[in-house]
């Protein structure tokens, strides 16, 4: 068994100014079959979403052929901080991913994607570590009682300044000490630390349950084609790695892909499929 663009997944990362039936239909009409959702408003915003209307989007996937594979609550633009020192904020963000393992267990999603959150600047590291430990300890053993994986994702240095590459993120999951917390591999953060995927598989192995698959110069989130990334150098990698897991085109740019998002990600597919290290008959608009 091989990579195929079947472990494509379909996002709304770059949705966020559409209707939401757009997004479905177009990640129907895409031939894909599994979706990672960006718990974004006014699409899904966390904290406003009733188990009555995650029921209601699920059955909306469903009746397109689609299950979502990953719930990714915002929690870098919005104001979530797991490791915050302000007792207020690091509370209501730990209340708000257990939350969201809550909507989870609705939307029949497996994974859960947290980051570590910062800490002050100018504090002792270990001090926010401790508190990002601890609150993803607390938010794991929820999503356990629910049958939620959670995979905890590394963060750019000007976004976090816990966790910022692949030894960083195996020493976290290694303390808090989860079975149900896992990895996710962001090829942008991955090359900004510097890294590649064998660093990840050789630090995390098994646990990398989850890839972001996005170009960039090396930061960006950009579309294939738009950075300097290696995609066909990345692929052959997770394949020799044995990764089967799902990837996800986490789309941002610098807003403009949210104009039009369909051919972008018809864009971003068409690569995969020319970089994929053997030919791939997974379902797909060509």
């Amino acid at each position: 068994m091989t990579l195929s663009l079947g472990q494509i997944t379909a996002s709304n990362f770059s949705y966020q100014h559409q209707p939401f039936e757009r997004f479905l239909d177009d990640a129907a009409a895409l031939g894909r079959e599994h979706v990672e959702l960006w718990g974004i408003a006014p699409q899904f915003h966390v904290p406003q979403v009733s188990d009555a209307e995650a029921r209601a989007v699920r059955r909306r996937l469903e009746s397109r052929g689609l299950t979502v594979r990953c719930l990714t609550p915002e929690q870098v633009m919005y104001p979530v901080n797991v490791a915050s020192p302000v007792t207020w904020l690091r509370a209501a963000s730990i209340g708000m991913f257990r939350r969201a393992a809550e909507l989870c267990a609705e939307l029949g999603a497996e994974l859960l994607l947290l980051t570590p959150g910062r800490g002050f600047e100018n504090e002792p590291v270990e001090a926010a570590w401790r508190r990002s430990a601890d609150a993803i300890g607390e938010i794991a053993a929820y999503a356990a009682t629910l049958g939620v994986t959670c995979v905890l994702e590394p963060l750019q240095r000007v976004e976090s300044n816990l966790l910022n590459d692949s030894r960083a993120l195996a020493r976290m999951i290694d303390e808090v000490g989860a079975a149900n917390l896992g990895a996710v591999l962001d090829t942008v953060g991955m090359a900004v630390a510097g890294e590649s995927v064998d660093d990840y598989f050789d630090a995390l192995g098994d646990r990398v349950r989850h890839v972001h698959l996005i170009d960039g110069r090396p930061a960006g989130h950009l579309a294939w084609g738009d950075g300097e990334l290696p995609l066909a150098d990345y692929l052959a990698a997770l394949d020799r790695r044995g990764y089967r897991g799902r990837m996800t085109f986490e789309l941002f740019g610098d807003g403009t892909y949210a104009f039009d998002p369909l051919p972008v990600v018809e864009r971003c597919l068409e690569a995969v499929r020319a970089a994929l290290p053997t030919p791939d008959t997974a379902p797909g608009r060509p």
